[in-house]
């Protein structure tokens, strides 16, 4: 056992414990318990060997290791790559599809964690190596909780107020609140959704807000978690049965119409209000110069 052992052990371990915890199966089975989970473990444990050794490496003066950490980038792409194409490929035969763009958040989040596991490896193996253990478990307990705090991100409720609201008919026109939502003309899918339906409205908070609920990745997300959180009443072929989401065109609110199998409405405004805003979807028009100054220069 030389001077090296402990310090890499002790990084990678911290490492693979820090990929476990950012890596949970919740209320949509994905990562799938358990062959998908033993995929991103093993993984996890790749990136925490390659950010642990890349330290006693450079001590050494063996500056291959920058080498391996340029490789584990590009092989770490391949993951989004593969979460990207797997979740492609199952969205298809979902009732309510997530949809392209929450799938690339997944996708990324994916990919992140892994750099995430390297740089807490190689930060307390550096640690260890440089002071002491203890200084190692001070450095790997912030990176744990910098780790969670990254993982967590901003949810819908922070950018949008949630109420429930009453579905109606004008004529074939389905309506959330005054929020026109699609054109259904046969009576008996009217009942059923007057029957099962639920029907709620998001008033942004502010002009970004407005501007990144107006996406449609994040509808289709939002829409996707609730069917998958509390069910849906359709099944493949019928059109009139798809859960929907429409703005207001003159104030940015977002009428949303689901058709939940638990009709539970704290539930679904729950469920609504943790769905998380994408990357991909968040906008900021209150930063452009021209809204900042007012269009004057």
């Amino acid at each position: 056992m030389n001077e090296y052992t402990l310090p890499v052990l002790f990084g990678v371990i911290v490492g693979v414990l820090t990929r476990l915890h950012m890596l949970r199966t919740d209320y949509r089975q994905y990562p799938t318990y358990l062959h998908g989970k033993i995929i991103h473990i093993a993984l996890g444990f790749i990136a925490a060997g390659l950010g642990t050794v890349a330290v006693p490496s450079i001590m050494e003066e063996d500056f291959t290791a920058i080498t391996f950490l340029t490789l584990a980038a590009s092989q770490f792409r391949d993951v989004r790559n593969m979460e990207r194409n797997t979740l492609t490929v199952l969205d298809g035969f979902e009732l309510v599809p997530r949809g392209s763009t929450y799938i690339e958040g997944i996708a990324i989040a994916f990919e992140s964690r892994n750099y995430l596991v390297i740089f807490t490896s190689l930060l307390t193996t550096f640690a260890y190596l440089t002071v002491n253990i203890y200084t190692a478990l001070i450095v790997g307990a912030i990176c744990f909780f910098i780790c969670r705090k990254l993982m967590a991100g901003s949810r819908i409720k922070d950018i949008v107020n949630i109420k429930t609201a009453d579905l109606h008919f004008e004529g074939a026109g389905l309506y959330v609140d005054d929020i026109y939502i699609m054109n259904i003309g046969i009576p008996d899918k009217q009942k059923a959704i007057l029957k099962y339906g639920l029907g709620f409205v998001l008033t942004p908070k502010n002009d970004n807000s407005k501007t990144t609920i107006a996406n449609l990745g994040q509808r289709q997300a939002i829409l996707h978690d609730v069917s998958t959180a509390l069910g849906v009443v359709r099944d493949s072929g019928e059109p009139s049965l798809v859960p929907l989401a429409k703005r207001d065109l003159d104030d940015g609110r977002l009428g949303v119409f689901v058709l939940p199998q638990e009709r539970d409405i704290e539930k679904a405004i729950q469920v609504i209000g943790d769905c998380p805003t994408l990357e991909n979807a968040i906008r900021m028009p209150s930063e452009a110069k021209a809204n900042r100054h007012g269009g004057k220069k």
